[in-house]
């Protein structure tokens, strides 16, 4: 913490690598998070709970329906928040969290985006194949503008856009090449994935099947638990994912 020149200590830290790190791991590794917007009659604060996933950027996505009091007030005033961060045992205070204030962006159907959001998210959260098609449900991208970062007692942090996303025309490159890659991984490389969560996640159990990749690392995901494994280095480009999952399973399997 910094020292002000009126003597009182500053409760903000400055943002540095380990921070932007657990606030990017708090968001790849939601699955659900609070939702606040602003009620267009009365203009008060309305909290509610949505599923998330991320776009390849890592922007959150969120899928709800018309007819809920969030989606209104979204269209009316798209001006929102997103709280992330489980607690866990003890003091759910002393567990981390991350606050988001965000701009939210409904995608339009038959778009890119759309298709993008649709597939990300469903992979992150198959259930919502059950009403994903229904036309009153839509997805929204949430465009984060700045967060504040709780890491436990003492540990506040600012954050801004650039510290939340992944820029660049890696982005595009993986959009188009993740799903077949996916679908590869989960289906004749079961044994490198569990080499991905137990050795580099550090979870436990059965199971484990890869919901995501982004230049930074993958998601995976085992019934409702969720891992997340960062790459040693962000991808420069899409050809280079097959490189570094053969190395980090192989390193994995060494250890």
């Amino acid at each position: 913490m910094t020292e002000p020149a009126d003597g009182k200590k500053d409760v903000i830290r400055q943002t540095d690598a380990v921070a932007i790190r657990l606030a990017r791991t708090l968001v790849r590794s939601a699955r659900f998070g609070a939702l606040a917007v602003l009620e267009p009659e009365t203009g008060a604060p309305f909290v509610s709970r949505v599923g998330v996933a991320t776009d390849m950027d890592g922007a959150p996505l969120i899928l709800v329906s018309g007819l809920s009091a969030h989606t209104r007030a979204l269209m009316a005033d798209a001006r929102c928040s997103l709280l992330l961060g489980e607690p866990g045992k003890g003091d759910p205070l002393a567990h981390p969290r991350l606050s988001l204030i965000c701009a939210a962006n409904r995608l339009d159907q038959d778009t890119p985006d759309h298709q993008r959001a649709e597939r990300r998210y469903l992979n992150r959260n198959p259930k919502a194949k059950l009403y994903v098609g229904l036309g009153d449900f839509s997805f929204f991208r949430l465009e984060p503008r700045r967060a504040s970062l709780n890491g436990g007692f003492g540990k506040a942090y600012l954050l801004d856009r650039a510290d939340l996303l992944i820029e660049g025309d890696i982005n595009a490159q993986l959009a188009a090449a993740e799903q077949p890659a996916l679908e590869h991984m989960n289906a004749d490389h079961l044994e490198a994935i569990a080499i991905y969560a137990s050795h580099y996640a550090k979870a436990e159990g059965n199971g484990w099947v890869l919901t995501g990749f982004d230049a930074e690392g993958m998601d995976l995901a085992s019934g409702d638990r969720i891992g997340r494994v960062f790459f040693p280095q962000p991808l420069s480009a899409a050809q280079d994912l097959r490189t570094v999952l053969v190395a980090m399973a192989k390193a994995g399997r060494a250890a």
